[in-house]
């Protein structure tokens, strides 16, 4: 089964305005809701949710170290300007550590599925044991 490290920004640090108006436990609820969507689809999926800078190299880094994955998805959030700096560290790291991944962006969490998709399909088998 191919495997995905999410990437994204723990709703905690972002602003309410920016997401609706809505609570950080109603986004990553949606959030988690969209990794299950992939999962079904046939995926193993990781998650991995950062934030805007103190702690986010050494988080990304301990997950790329403790697995191999075959595609890193990486959040909306972290490519909007605001964090360009965050997301070109984050991006180099896993540039540097996970080389053999494919990377990907989301412009939604409701595009995560579709963006995986482009660059990482499961074989029939894994596409069976999973549904």
């Amino acid at each position: 089964m191919p495997a995905v490290l999410a990437l994204g920004l723990d709703p905690v640090f972002v602003d309410p305005q920016a997401m609706g108006g809505l609570s950080p436990a109603v986004i990553r609820a949606f959030i988690d809701s969209e990794l299950d969507r992939i999962r079904a689809a046939g995926y193993e999926v990781e998650s991995c949710l950062v934030d805007i800078g103190e702690t986010a190299e050494a988080v990304l880094t301990e997950h790329l170290h403790k697995r191999s994955f075959d595609c890193v998805l990486i959040g909306a959030g972290l490519h909007a300007a605001e964090h360009a700096l965050l997301f070109e560290k984050l991006l180099n790291l896993v540039h540097g550590l996970a080389t053999q991944a494919k990377i990907c962006f989301n412009t939604k969490p409701q595009d995560s599925l579709e963006a995986v998709q482009r660059w990482v399909v499961p074989t029939a088998g894994e596409l069976r044991r999973s549904g």
